[in-house]
């Protein structure tokens, strides 16, 4: 009963909460507004808004109605968006989705490396959450993303680029000389950053947590790694954040260490399921799984990322 034109200015003019700001809002007069309002209201055949005090209010009707509205306009926003996308999209230009852990460190050497290689490639590269994933990929924000889990999601495609490892962040003051790995169990009674809304990883840890029956003080919880790692750095506690984060962050008052036994996860790359990747992505790709592909015992060893394995070959 009401089309996409009747659904857009229903949803500006409730939005707005008039029909002058929801005409500026879509970059059309006001008599054009107001025509294709009544015309949605003759359609359903009761009123949308009501005048109250100078101000249109919506109807009980249009209150039930918005929720249903909010969701196609939505859809409607994603598919223009993947429409544009698509539009701008070559193969000399890498839209990659990254996580903020690995976005301070691989991604820019990543980068650099590559178009030292490649110069006249071109890369956007948006930091996100475990969450953005599907929908960046599927309104063509990005042609790959790197996650720290596979999601099993059925329209993506995830391949394993390296395994990595959890690692416990520290001020040198407050624990000097540990052994090369630790324990878990030395996290009891201590004041500890939380991993709990950090996605996969905070899920990998709580688990081993759990399976240990440890006593953790928690102080504070966090969702971005680089935060933690602020706090370690002011003396809130000790955090366990990724050992990318930890790398970046490592310096004369601090230090991190892997566990006994290892806490890994994989490094995937995410794609479209039904969308082949360009060869100038999927080259770049390879060079980050040689960049991810070490632990990190071989990194606070002194191996350089980007050298990798190859490098104690040579």
């Amino acid at each position: 009963m009401m089309n996409l034109r009747h659904i857009e200015v229903f949803h500006a003019v409730y939005i707005n909460g008039s029909v002058s700001a929801a005409a500026r809002a879509l970059t059309v007069s006001q008599p054009s507004v107001s025509n294709v309002l009544r015309h949605a209201e003759s359609r359903l055949g009761f009123p949308l808004f009501k005048r109250a005090k100078g101000r249109l209010v919506p109807t009980d009707e249009a209150h039930a109605l918005f929720f249903e509205v909010s969701d196609i306009y939505d859809r409607v926003g994603s598919l223009r968006q993947t429409a544009k996308n698509l539009a701008h999209a070559s193969d000399g230009h890498i839209r990659i989705g990254v996580l903020p852990g690995f976005g301070i460190d691989v991604a820019p050497l990543a980068v650099a490396a590559f178009r030292r290689k490649h110069p006249k490639v071109s890369f956007d590269i948006q930091t996100l959450h475990h969450a953005d994933i599907p929908r960046l990929l599927q309104e063509r924000h990005c042609d790959i993303a790197i996650a720290y889990e596979n999601a099993g999601h059925e329209k993506l495609e995830y391949a394993e680029i390296g395994r990595r490892e959890l690692v416990l962040l520290y001020r040198k003051l407050g624990m000097p000389d540990l052994p090369s790995r630790v324990g878990l169990d030395m996290l009891e009674d201590r004041d500890f950053v939380s991993l709990a809304h950090s996605g996969p990883l905070g899920t990998l840890f709580s688990r081993e947590v759990a399976r240990l029956n440890l006593d953790i003080r928690e102080t504070v919880t966090i969702s971005t790694m680089y935060v933690a790692a602020a706090l370690v750095r002011e003396g809130v506690g000790v955090a366990v954040v990724d050992d990318f984060t930890a790398r970046v962050c490592a310096a004369d008052d601090m230090d991190y260490r892997p566990f006994a036994p290892a806490l890994s996860f994989g490094v995937y790359s995410v794609c479209l399921a039904d969308r082949p990747l360009s060869r100038i992505t999927r080259s770049f790709i390879s060079l980050i799984g040689e960049m991810t592909g070490y632990s990190p015992a071989e990194a606070s060893a002194g191996l350089r990322i980007g050298e990798g394995r190859s490098a104690q070959a040579r």
